[in-house]
């Protein structure tokens, strides 16, 4: 296992397993960038630990299924689901914030990590805000 699939993994516990807001700041570089589909770029560690303190807060029971795992030179690549209850607060991309809605979430997406010298320089996170947001209840009546 490289260095890439390394922190990845270590991400991942972070995030899910063993949330961890201080492990997380220190897996990315303090010039990191993000993008993910709901904040677009998040540029700087401390914006991106905003970020996660955010989705940690919203689903703090989350748990990641890891359905592929890849490692390419400095880069590591995951698919998976995450899940779990979304029992607290939210901001919507609206940056209005809604209660936690109680409800279960399962979505799959897809995260690639770039690390240089043990920390991630480029992270980007794809997973389909709508259905995230309808598991949620989030989304007006058709």
């Amino acid at each position: 296992m490289g260095q890439a699939r390394e922190v990845m993994d270590r991400l991942t516990d972070a995030l899910t397993a063993h949330p961890d807001l201080k492990v997380i700041g220190e897996l990315y570089a303090e010039d990191a960038v993000a993008v993910t589909p709901d904040e677009g770029e998040i540029r700087g560690r401390d914006n991106i630990v905003a970020y996660w303190r955010e989705m940690t807060e919203a689903v703090p029971d989350a748990t990641f299924e890891s359905l592929h795992s890849y490692e390419v030179g400095d880069t590591a690549i995951d698919e998976g689901i995450f899940s779990g209850r979304n029992t607290g607060p939210l901001r919507l991309p609206t940056g209005e914030t809604v209660p936690g809605t109680q409800k279960e979430i399962r979505i799959r997406g897809v995260d690639i990590a770039t690390v240089r010298d043990g920390r991630i320089v480029d992270y980007r996170l794809y997973f389909d805000e709508m259905e995230f947001l309808g598991q949620l209840g989030l989304l007006p009546p058709a």
